[in-house]
């Protein structure tokens, strides 16, 4: 390997893809760890996204075991011919009371924690895990099948808004009280982070459509 090889890193891609839309998605009801299926809608995004993301020539398919993102991810996998290695470290949020309750309804009942939560504060939201919990899951799951792609090789991993929030925020280094200024993913959208020279960078966020190569003085 050059020196310029060594520099650049070994250009590895990891595309984070959150599952497509369910019912409770649609009513604004907090999902957490509770296992709703994907509706013909969020199949339809599946498809769409996966057709997409195919071109990308993934080397490897990781998920969620819950429903939704298992069935989003089965057909990036019947494109690819890649088998799917699933993994409860990937599922999103537990969020006790919360799950099952609307946006609304959490406002309205627990809205202190709420703002203590959006202001960036460590919260056990409805008494469940706190994001630097979830990071703690997820990320080392992540960067363990990243770490088996040869150089320049794609990595997706098929989860969760909240989960894939808090794992971007760990590889990218970011304290805690800074993931929730990276945003929501909207369903079926992407993330794509690239191997630089310092670690990894965020490349793309709440995609849709595939990455573009940036020109300029960035590179």
């Amino acid at each position: 390997m050059s020196a310029t090889d060594q520099a650049r890193g070994r250009d590895r891609r990891i595309v984070l893809w959150r599952h497509g839309q369910t019912a409770w998605n649609l009513e604004r009801r907090f999902q957490g760890s509770t296992d709703i299926e994907l509706t013909e809608t969020g199949v339809d995004q599946a498809r769409r996204a996966a057709r997409l993301l195919a071109s990308l020539r993934p080397h490897a398919i990781i998920a969620s075991d819950l429903k939704r993102a298992a069935a989003t991810a089965r057909r990036l996998s019947a494109i690819t011919g890649h088998d799917i290695h699933l993994d409860s470290a990937l599922r999103e949020t537990y969020a006790g009371v919360w799950q099952g309750l609307t946006h609304d309804e959490i406002v309205a009942r627990y809205g202190e924690e709420y703002a203590a939560w959006k202001r960036g504060e460590p919260v056990r939201r409805g008494g469940g895990e706190l994001e630097t919990e979830v990071a703690d899951r997820a990320a080392p799951v992540v960067l363990d099948h990243a770490d088996k792609l040869p150089d320049g090789g794609t990595l997706v991993v098929v989860s969760h808004g909240g989960t894939i929030r808090t794992t971007i925020g760990r590889l990218l280094g970011l304290e805690a009280h800074h993931w929730e200024s990276l945003g929501g993913l909207s369903n079926c959208c992407w993330s794509v982070l690239g191997e630089g020279a310092r670690g990894w960078r965020l490349l793309e966020h709440n995609a849709g459509t595939l990455p573009e190569p940036v020109l300029g003085d960035d590179d």
